[in-house]
């Protein structure tokens, strides 16, 4: 028996989406997804050098503990929280790798470090707090923001100050009304590494102004040149005011399974887990056995796969020195941030080089609006399809 009127297709209703998601435009990626795949039809050799997924494959002893865990099955329940044995292992990676002092109570994990800055706004952000947030800066940090109801001031990354943050040039009556500071050293997009006494400094002025600092230690095992990758953790007096994201996603290459964690300060650490407590119920078991074996384990591959992200830094960037670009080496991370050439746009060269080399990169608007004539690509291709690529970049006349 049919009901008149509810055959398939014969109603029609539209419902419209929440107003807080007008603020959100469909991601750059996903544009330069799309472009790609016209390349593709048009039977172009497209090099994509637009997201940074790593190439490399996670460690073996990672993959067995995964590999074990779903072959059990009491590990396919709820986890509901984070095991002691994982909040653990945090706890004596941070001592040893970092020098860092910090308790169990003082961590939760989160679904990747995305996931993590989205939400934390919404556990400690009200209506007319205001976020201090990088410009350039990844863009997630706006999105946080805005979901929790606080008001962004972007301070500015500039080449002429290293692009670090310059506290001492935000007014005061801004940093009276500021409730956190976004930093991310090694930095995506801009590729800057931070010395300690930056970090030093903002301590100082959190605790004068009763502001906290939320670090983005996505990149610390993925830094040049001989600099230190530390935690912000490790320095005095940062507990007292801020946390930090640590990610497990770029050292052993675990991406898919969304393991990073938020440490420090125990006040902004509850307020966190309770609102988790609300939408989550906990990591689940294989992950957490991934995350036990990768901080458990050893660090060779870690290290080893550093010195080859430098080796694909410098094949890229000398090759492309060759044609006359001139490019500053990055200090960190798994991308380079370069100038664009002169008489273009970030847009307009991004376009240029998919146009006429097939490369595709981001361009530095994507990021803010101070990353206009910068644009990004991505050390996703081994040292020797870089320096392809960088023969490909020159021979095809954009830089001309």
């Amino acid at each position: 028996m049919k009901i008149q009127g509810l055959e398939e297709g014969k109603i029609k209703m539209e419902f419209k989406r929440a107003e807080r998601l007008n603020h959100f435009q469909t991601g750059i990626f996903a544009a330069l997804d799309e472009k790609k795949s016209e390349l593709i039809k048009a039977g172009r050799k497209v090099y994509n050098l637009s997201v940074g997924t790593p190439d490399f494959r996670p460690p073996e002893h990672v993959m067995k503990a995964v590999a074990e865990s779903v072959n059990n099955a009491e590990d396919y329940k709820y986890s509901l929280v984070d095991s002691e044995e994982m909040l653990n292992a945090v706890v004596d990676y941070y001592a040893d790798r970092y020098n860092a002092v910090i308790k169990a109570d003082e961590i939760t994990a989160v679904r990747g470090t995305q996931e993590g800055m989205a939400h934390l706004g919404m556990a400690i952000l009200n209506p007319g707090d205001v976020v201090l947030l990088p410009d350039p800066g990844y863009p997630v940090f706006e999105a946080g923001s805005y979901l929790g109801g606080a008001e962004v001031y972007y301070y500015p990354l500039l080449k002429e100050n290293n692009f670090l943050p310059v506290i001492e040039d935000i007014p005061e009556d801004v940093l009276n009304k500021t409730k956190y500071i976004v930093l991310s050293y090694p930095s995506n997009p801009v590729g800057a590494s931070a010395p300690k006494e930056m970090y030093v400094r903002m301590i100082e002025y959190a605790k004068k102004y009763n502001f906290a600092i939320i670090n983005d230690n996505a990149y610390s095992d993925i830094i040049f040149d001989g600099r230190e990758g530390f935690s912000f953790l490790s320095l005095p007096g940062a507990k007292d005011v801020g946390v930090e994201f640590f990610s497990l996603s770029k050292s052993y290459n675990v991406t898919g399974l969304r393991i990073s964690f938020c440490i420090g300060n125990k006040s902004i650490i509850d307020a966190f887990k309770l609102l988790r407590s609300q939408y989550d119920f906990g990591m689940s078991y294989p992950a957490q056995k991934a995350a036990i074996a990768a901080l458990r384990g050893p660090r060779d591959s870690v290290k080893a796969q550093c010195a080859e992200y430098q080796r694909r830094r410098d094949a890229l960037l000398n090759g492309l020195r060759k044609y006359g670009w001139n490019v500053p080496d990055s200090h960190g991370t798994m991308f380079v941030w370069l100038p664009v050439p002169e008489g273009y746009t970030s847009a307009s060269f991004t376009e240029a080089l998919m146009d006429k080399a097939g490369v595709i990169g981001t361009p530095g608007t994507a990021f803010g609006p101070l990353g206009e004539g910068y644009i990004r690509f991505a050390l996703t291709k081994s040292a020797e399809e870089l320096a392809v690529i960088a023969d490909v970049i020159g021979q095809s006349g954009v830089l001309s």
